[in-house]
C-alpha cells in the first residue's frame, strides 16, 4: 500500500518520542541569503501582526526540542557507510525521510530563539551530515525514493521541497554565519529536486498540487520563471473538489487537509487568491464531518486512511488562517475544538507558524459549530446524522454500512452478510431518502448453468474455451436487501430485510472499537474476539459513554460465512438468523 510521505515525517517524531526578546521573523528579515519575491497577494489580515510568540507556539517549540534527543538511536554514525550521516527507520533501513524529519526539526531549534538548540553549532553539524547523506541519496535527476513503494519519484521529492523550503526560509532570516553550509547544502538539495519538479510526473490527484506547491515554495526563494510555468500546467486542469466541498480521494484524514494546505502555499507563491475559495469550501463541509469526540469521518476516504481512527490536525493551520481572514467565529471554534482534541499532534505543523506572524493572532470568538443535523453528501455516497453526543454515518458502495459514534463508544461499523453463492456480503450503490429515512438496496443473482450447445463444445474440452457467460442459466436463485435507517429520539433504528431464497444463513455484525466493555451479550464459543446477542439488549461502554443496541437474535453460531468479508480484530457481536431474514435493531 502506498504510503504517504506527510504520514511518515509526521508521525515519526512521535513513534520516537514513544520509544525513549521579541521574535527574529518579521517578513521584511526575510532577506537573509536569498530574496523574497514580493507579489500583490494580501496573505496577511489588514489589523497586523502579533509582536511576540504566543505562549502555545513556545509550548510546540518546547515540545520539538523534547524529541529532537530521541532521533540519536536512529543515525547511522560509522564514517565507512554508504549512509554515514542519515537516520534509519524503526526496521533499521537508512532512508531520506527519517533524514530529512531530523534536518527539519533541528533547523525549526536552530532557527528559534527561545528553543534550547538555537544556533547550536553542535546541532548544526549533525544537520551538515544529514544533508550530505541526503545529497547522495538524491539521485541525478533531482529525485529521492520512498523505499516503500516509489523510486526516482517526483511526487515523494516535493513533498520533502515543501518541508524543507520554509526550513531554508527559516534558518535564512536568521543571518546565522553559523549555518552559512548547511544552507548552502539545502540549496543545493533543494534546487536539484527543483529541477525533477520541473519535468517529473505524478500517480494521484492531490500530487499535482504537491508538486505545484512545492514549485511556489521554491519561486519564493529563487523566482525561475519555469517554476511558475510548470506549476501552471497542472492548475490549468482545474481543482478536483465537489459539489460536496470534498477532494477526489475522500481522504478526510490524510489527503483533503494536505491538499488544503498546500493549496494554500500555492496561493501565496503564485499570487492565486482563490485558491482560498477552494480550501474554504472543504473546511465548511469537514465541519459535518466531525464525530462528538472530534475524530474525523475517514469511512468513505479511497486512499490508506479509508477507516482508520483519525484526529483533526492536520487542519489546524487552515482552519486557523481561514478564521483570522474571514474573521470567522465557526473556524475559530474548529481551531479551538482541535487544540482541545489533537493536543501535542498540532506541533508537528509548527514550520508554518514559525514562517508566518499572522498566525500568532487571537482568534475570533467561537461561533456555534454544527452539532445537530443530517446531511446527505451524495458525490461521497455519505450521509452524516449528528445529534449532540451522538452520531451516525451512512455509507454507500461500502460493506461497513454505518457506524455510530457515542461520545467515546464507538461502533465502528456494521456489516452484513449471507451464505448466498459466495458473493452475499452487502453493499449498497447508492442512498435513498424515503420519507424521514434512508434505505440501502442490493438485489444478487445466484444461476445455475446448463450444457453448451453441441456445436459449441471445444474439442479438447478445455473448460477455459467454453466460457460460463455463454452458457445458458436455470434455477435462478435470488437474495435482495433492504436496510432502511430511521433516527429516533436517542439513536437510530434500523430495518433488516433479507428475502427472496428461503434458509440462507445470515451474520450481521458489530463491529466494536477496542478497548470497551460489553455486557449482556454471550461469548462466541470458538471464536476468540466474538459474541453473540441473544437477549432483548447489549450495551458497550468507555468511560461514561455507553451504546445501547438491540433486539438481539442468535440462530445459528456461523458468524464467518463463505464469500462474506474476514473476520476482524476487534470486539465484535453478531446477530443470526436465516432468509426470509427481517429483524429491527436499535442503537441509543
Amino acid at each position: 500500500m502506498f504510503m504517504q510521505i506527510e504520514l511518515i515525517l509526521i508521525n515519526h517524531a512521535f513513534f520516537l518520542l514513544s520509544m525513549h526578546r521579541r521574535s527574529f521573523l518579521q517578513i521584511s528579515a526575510l532577506s537573509g541569503g536569498f530574496s523574497l519575491v514580493n507579489t500583490p497577494f494580501s496573505w496577511a489580515s489588514p489589523s497586523g501582526v502579533a509582536e511576540r510568540k504566543p505562549a502555545w507556539l513556545l509550548e510546540w517549540v518546547k515540545i520539538n526540542d523534547d524529541i529532537l534527543p530521541n532521533y540519536v538511536p536512529l543515525r547511522i554514525t560509522d564514517p565507512k557507510s554508504q549512509a554515514f550521516g542519515g537516520f534509519k527507520d524503526a526496521d533499521d533501513i537508512p532512508n531520506v525521510h527519517s533524514t530529512s524529519s531530523f534536518v527539519q526539526r533541528s533547523l525549526w531549534a536552530v532557527a528559534t530563539p527561545e528553543s534550547a538548540y538555537y544556533q547550536s553549532k553542535t546541532q548544526l553539524y549533525q544537520v551538515e551530515l544529514a544533508l550530505k547523506y541526503l545529497l547522495k541519496a538524491q539521485h541525478q535527476d533531482g529525485t529521492i525514493d520512498l523505499l516503500t513503494t516509489n523510486f526516482h519519484s517526483t511526487p515523494d521529492t516535493g513533498f520533502l521541497v515543501n518541508y524543507l523550503s520554509p526550513t531554508y526560509r527559516l534558518v535564512a532570516a536568521t543571518k546565522t554565519t553559523e549555518a552559512s553550509t548547511v544552507l548552502n547544502l539545502l540549496k543545493t538539495f533543494l534546487q536539484r529536486a527543483g529541477e525533477a519538479l520541473i519535468v517529473g510526473g505524478i500517480h494521484t490527484p492531490n500530487h499535482r498540487w504537491v508538486v505545484s506547491a512545492g514549485l511556489a515554495n521554491l519561486y519564493q526563494i529563487w523566482p525561475d520563471s519555469r517554476y511558475r510555468q510548470r506549476a501552471e500546467q497542472w492548475l490549468a486542469e482545474h481543482i478536483d473538489i465537489d459539489p460536496d466541498g470534498q477532494y477526489n480521494e475522500k481522504s478526510s484524514y490524510i489527503y483533503s487537509p494536505l491538499t488544503n494546505r498546500v493549496l494554500l502555499t500555492v496561493a501565496k507563491g503564485f499570487n492565486k487568491p482563490e485558491l482560498i475559495d477552494v480550501v474554504r469550501r472543504n473546511l465548511q463541509m469537514t465541519m459535518y464531518y466531525v464525530h462528538p469526540n472530534g475524530e474525523v469521518v475517514t469511512e468513505a476516504s479511497g486512499r490508506q486512511d479509508k477507516a482508520v481512527t483519525g484526529t483533526m490536525e492536520g487542519y489546524y493551520q487552515c482552519y486557523r488562517f481561514m478564521a483570522l481572514h474571514d474573521n470567522s467565529g465557526e473556524m475559530a471554534a474548529m481551531c479551538r475544538l482541535i487544540e482541545k482534541m489533537a493536543g501535542k499532534k498540532i506541533a508537528s505543523y509548527m514550520d508554518a507558524f514559525l514562517e508566518d506572524p499572522i498566525l500568532w493572532k487571537e482568534l475570533p470568538p467561537s461561533a456555534a459549530l454544527p452539532t445537530h443535523y443530517a446531511r446527505a453528501f451524495t458525490h461521497s455516497g455519505v450521509v452524516r446524522i449528528r445529534r449532540g453526543e451522538w452520531d451516525t454515518t451512512i455509507l454507500a458502495k461500502n460493506p461497513t454500512w454505518l457506524t455510530f459514534h457515542k461520545g467515546n463508544a464507538v461502533l465502528q461499523g456494521m456489516r452484513i452478510a449471507a451464505s448466498f453463492f459466495g458473493k452475499g456480503q452487502f453493499q449498497s450503490e447508492k442512498i435513498e431518502q424515503i420519507g424521514n429515512s434512508w434505505v440501502l438496496t442490493s438485489s444478487l443473482e445466484g444461476p445455475y448453468y446448463q450444457p453448451f450447445d453441441a456445436a459449441q463444445i471445444a474439442p479438447d474440452g478445455d473448460w477455459e474455451k467454453m466460457p460460463r457467460d455463454k452458457r445458458p442459466q436455470s434455477e435462478v436463485q435470488k437474495l435482495t436487501t433492504t436496510i432502511k435507517i430511521t433516527e429516533t429520539d436517542q439513536g437510530v433504528e434500523i430495518e433488516l430485510s433479507l428475502t427472496g431464497t428461503d434458509g440462507v444463513p445470515v451474520a450481521l455484525e458489530l463491529m466494536f472499537r477496542a478497548g470497551g466493555t460489553l455486557a449482556g451479550v454471550m461469548p462466541h464459543p470458538t471464536r476468540d474476539k466474538a459474541f453473540l446477542l441473544h437477549t432483548d439488549e447489549g450495551s458497550y461502554t468507555v468511560g461514561t459513554d455507553s451504546i445501547r443496541f438491540g433486539r438481539g437474535r442468535a440462530e445459528h453460531k456461523n458468524v464467518q460465512l463463505r464469500g462474506a468479508l474476514p473476520f476482524t480484530d476487534t470486539p465484535t457481536v453478531f446477530l443470526t438468523g436465516f432468509t426470509p431474514f427481517q429483524h429491527t435493531i436499535k442503537l441509543s
